[in-house]
């Protein structure tokens, strides 16, 4: 072997091993806003499932004061994050790999008291946001930092994919609080599987996409205003759920609210994987949490639902698109 030839060799195995190599640990910085707005569950006024028919009773209040976790870029909270349509109500995505901090610096810009509690996450209590401690109920106009910790124990498992999600939301136990709309997820990524230290997005997939199922109780039980969603949005209102054939898609399946809040989530025209079991149906139930991958292998405008009877007459459906190709 001559020495060109060597030196080759040495730098693409020193190049490899780089590239192996875990993250440093790093604080993530992100800036939350609480903020009542205005919020239409079906902004096209139309059952786009099943366009023959109406909303029903469902349709006939569609537009309601929610509060929502906004983010923005610094601490000036001029800048809104964007973020994809298909992320509907949901709060900003928060990113870390294990070993990092989160700290959320959040503001509250609503007329109510607020917090964010995560889960799976280590904190203090002061950075519980619940149950006491100072970060538990954040008056109107005020702010405060949370710290949260993304040790081992809140990263992925031995049987888990490479990314996973926790949930986190308002918590200070008033009794209308889940109604509100404020709930967002937190990504974990293992540390030696995110693409970059800025694009902690796991390097075995393609996309990711989270969905929320829940039913938002907006008139004291009445049928009317038992609005079932999937990401605060009713009859295939929720649009953006694009991807290509055979790329590889991970979803992150999260579900809150009462009792009733029993769903069964199911992709038409695919399966997943959740922890090496095979299903095209999903369970969560209440605060519970899911990360499952697939690789569609079918193309065409496909039905994403929850498959309770009730839940799919009540407008708990969307679409999911899926392209013949990535060109």
């Amino acid at each position: 072997m001559n020495f060109h030839h060597a030196s080759r060799i040495l730098a693409i195995f020193s190049i490899a091993i780089f590239f192996s190599l875990p993250l440093e640990a790093a604080t993530r910085e992100y800036w939350v806003a609480a903020e009542k707005l205005s919020w239409d569950y079906a902004p096209s006024k139309k059952n786009l499932i099943n366009p023959d028919e109406t909303l029903g009773v469902w349709g006939q209040t569609r537009i309601y004061t929610k509060y929502r976790y906004i983010g923005y870029t610094d601490s000036t909270y001029t800048q809104p994050v964007s973020q994809p349509e298909w992320m509907g109500i949901l709060g900003p995505q928060l990113r870390a790999v294990v070993g990092d901090t989160i700290k959320v610096h959040f503001l509250n810009k609503t007329d109510r008291a607020l917090s964010m509690h995560p889960h799976g996450v280590l904190y203090d209590k002061d950075s519980e946001g619940a149950d006491g401690g100072k970060g538990a109920s954040i008056p109107p106009g005020e702010s405060y930092t949370y710290t949260w910790v993304v040790d081992k124990d809140a990263g992925p498992g031995p049987d888990d994919p490479s990314s996973i999600v926790w949930l986190y939301h308002s918590h200070v136990m008033a009794e209308e609080e889940m109604n509100l709309g404020l709930v967002g997820t937190i990504i974990v990524t293992q540390k030696d599987r995110a693409r970059s230290a800025s694009d902690l997005k796991p390097q075995d997939i393609d996309q990711e996409f989270t969905a929320l199922f829940m039913i938002f109780n907006e008139e004291n039980d009445e049928e009317s205003g038992l609005k079932h969603t999937i990401n605060g949005r009713i009859f295939g209102n929720l649009k953006g759920y694009e991807t290509n054939l055979n790329e590889r898609v991970r979803w992150h399946l999260v579900a809150l609210g009462n009792e009733v809040d029993n769903h069964t989530v199911h992709w038409h025209a695919q399966t997943v994987l959740k922890h090496g079991h095979r299903t095209d149906v999903i369970e969560v139930l209440p605060a519970s949490m899911v990360s499952v991958d697939m690789t569609p292998r079918s193309p065409g405008n496909w039905l994403f639902h929850c498959h309770v009877n009730d839940h799919m007459i009540a407008g708990m459906s969307t679409r999911w698109h899926v392209n013949t190709n990535s060109d």
